[in-house]
């Protein structure tokens, strides 16, 4: 039988931020150009695989803030979810577990 944790709210909703201030700067990153400096755009293809990026203009400051602001909340949420006092309470053998579920937990009921 799978064991359950009761998580409390605090590490839940923590958990849950985590992923969506990972998932808006995966996003942010995604539309940004390739390189914060501007620079050339290259291709090698003396590798074992071709390598091409057009002309990089840079990242704006405005982009560079919003991108250290998004760094800085993951990892101050990281450090509040894996310093927890819950994972006192959770025997060492299991926190992989645990720590895995939390992952997947959520605090909303699913629909169905």
């Amino acid at each position: 039988m799978a064991t359950t944790y009761d998580f409390p709210s605090d590490l839940l909703a923590g958990q849950e931020e985590l992923h969506q201030v990972r998932a808006e700067l995966s996003a942010l990153l995604k539309r940004l150009p390739w390189s914060v400096a501007p620079l050339d755009g290259f291709s090698d293809s003396t590798g074992w695989r071709k390598v091409e990026r057009p002309a990089s203009p840079g990242w704006t400051p405005d982009e560079q803030a919003e991108v250290e602001k998004l760094r800085q909340r993951e990892h101050e949420l990281a450090v509040f979810v894996t310093t927890h006092r819950f994972w006192t309470d959770v025997a060492t053998p299991e926190r992989v577990d645990a720590r895995t579920r939390l992952k997947h937990a959520s605090r909303r009921p699913e629909a169905g």
